[in-house]
């Protein structure tokens, strides 16, 4: 077993890029805020776009914020893998001192004991099966939103061009009314060019760090499986 990949944490080389990407964004937009205002906010006819915009950055900050989390809980997981490590290579009788008992180690380690204490077979294929299921279970809405964020621009796309529609209409139907015609046109393209701009953007952005996301799961939940084959498996059985 690799020792030293166990102890390696993922989730903190994640939680380091995350910082260093909202370091940067914060930076482009402070930097180029006379450029992104007026084109997101000044001379709308229309509040459209900016409920459009509003709405794809709150969903992408929900989403964001929903990954920090992940990334922070399975950093304590990691520690609690690194302790448990520590303590096998101290030649520490007790296996689990330091462990948080909520930790998925100490979990695994108290369930294996109910079912040796309740004379059952304890089988590891089923025990990783139920952990991964139970681990999915936590990025319902993660996946969600990673789902729906791209479709945001679509929709904010359609119904743009649905005033700029409208706008084309009036400079049909009317002259008089051709200069009004002509600003719902102009506004409704700018929006659909905003609200594709953000939601590509913000897409891109929240699809790297669910991935990243994932791999610190598959990193955390393998370093258990690999505990329980080489440690806590001899202990229960024969």
């Amino acid at each position: 077993m690799d020792i030293k990949r166990l102890l390696t944490s993922l989730s903190n080389k994640i939680l380091t890029q995350f910082a260093i990407v909202t370091s940067v964004v914060l930076a482009l937009i402070a930097f180029n805020f006379g450029s992104i205002y007026p084109f997101y906010a000044e001379n709308q006819l229309t509040n459209t776009g900016i409920i459009i915009n509003g709405a794809i950055v709150a969903l992408f900050l929900l989403g964001i914020g929903s990954i920090l989390l992940h990334l922070l809980r399975y950093r304590r997981e990691e520690a609690a893998i690194a302790t448990f490590i520590n303590n096998v290579e101290a030649l520490n009788p007790d296996y689990f001192e330091g462990v948080p008992v909520d930790s998925i180690i100490a979990q695994r380690h108290g369930t294996m004991r109910t079912i040796q204490n309740s004379n059952g077979e304890i089988n590891h294929s089923a025990l990783a099966a139920m952990l991964n299921a139970d681990q999915a279970t936590q990025f319902g809405l993660i996946r969600f939103i990673n789902n729906i964020l791209i479709l945001t621009g679509v929709f904010g796309t359609i119904v743009s061009l649905s005033i700029a529609l409208l706008g084309a209409s009036d400079l049909i139907d009317s002259a008089d009314a051709s200069l009004g015609g002509m600003g719902l046109v102009i506004h409704g393209m700018s929006t659909a060019l905003s609200t594709t701009i953000t939601a590509i953007v913000s897409y891109a952005l929240f699809g790297y760090f669910y991935t990243r996301l994932g791999d610190v799961q598959t990193h955390c939940l393998s370093g258990i499986e690999q505990l329980t084959s080489i440690y806590l498996l001899p202990r229960y059985v024969k």
